[in-house]
């Protein structure tokens, strides 16, 4: 016990002490006020009220042009409805939030509902999705069909009773690497269970960090990993030359929420921005 009070009877030790200790008590300040900047990076991309953040592209018509009113809002959610189309046409349409992003944990809830059109394509049916690093809709000509972009495909179980995940991977215009080669499939499918239209909603979550790693996210549960996004393939039609530069790495883009002939709902549009881990590599898969 002397010797401890030798120890502080030290006017230099003590002086260590006290200087240890503040710095202890800053660095946990420090990564308390980190935390905390942290949460309050979460930000609403729906106000719950209108759209006026967001604009829409739908096929033969203007970038800007809500034909139908295909997307609306009402109850505090984003609608994807119809019920004001003759004919569906091939109307494929997408509605962009106003600006790009490139590293960011997306969080959104979405249930099916209503009929589907039967004039759509037969994929159509209970299939929706949401699209990030998509190219800027202004650049898109109005005949073109799909953003070149990657979507996070969400489907619903049909009556036939057969597998049908949700979370997927598809991509317009472009391709992946998927376990650590390139795929140059359209579609790839996660390892998530079937939902039903009757479960009602469904949390979806896609965390993109630039050209590197990219998750899908359903209910908690990770159903899909891959990396690379980048320009090439099939699918997409009627574009401008000059935006499919075949190879390009994507690492930015505009998310867009889908509406391609049935009607869907989506709610809580949340997005943490990650620009801070840009220094960060990340392990693809």
């Amino acid at each position: 016990m002397y010797k401890y009070l030798d120890f502080f009877s030290n006017r230099n030790n003590y002086s260590i002490v006290i200087i240890f200790l503040w710095f202890c008590l800053l660095s946990n300040t420090n990564k308390e006020v980190q935390e905390k900047s942290i949460k309050q990076e979460w930000i609403s991309l729906f106000n719950g009220k209108d759209l006026k953040d967001w604009f829409v592209k739908i096929q033969h018509h203007e970038t800007g042009e809500n034909y139908g009113n295909t997307f609306r809002v009402e109850d505090g959610i984003i609608k994807v409805r119809y019920d004001q189309y003759e004919t569906f046409n091939e109307q494929f349409g997408h509605l962009y939030f106003k600006q790009p992003f490139s590293y960011y944990h997306l969080k959104f809830e979405y249930r099916f509902t209503g009929e589907w059109r039967k004039d759509a394509p037969g994929y159509t049916e209970l299939n929706s999705g949401v699209m990030y690093h998509s190219q800027d809709p202004r650049t898109m000509p109005k005949e073109q069909d799909w953003p070149i972009s990657i979507e996070m495909q969400l489907l619903a179980g049909l009556p036939d009773n057969k597998p049908r995940p949700t979370g997927n991977m598809c991509s317009p215009g472009t391709h992946i690497v998927y376990k650590g080669k390139l795929d140059t499939r359209h579609c790839i499918n996660s390892s998530s269970k079937t939902y039903l239209p009757s479960d009602g909603w469904i949390q979806g979550e896609l965390i993109v960090l630039g050209d590197s790693l990219i998750t899908h996210i359903i209910n908690g549960d990770t159903v899909l990993q891959y990396s690379k996004p980048q320009i090439g393939g099939e699918v997409v039609n009627r574009f401008d030359q000059a935006q499919k530069m075949d190879g390009k790495i994507l690492n930015r883009g505009f998310i867009a929420l889908q509406s391609e002939g049935q009607p869907i709902d989506f709610r809580n549009i949340m997005l943490l921005n990650l620009e801070g881990v840009k220094g960060k590599k990340s392990k693809s898969k």
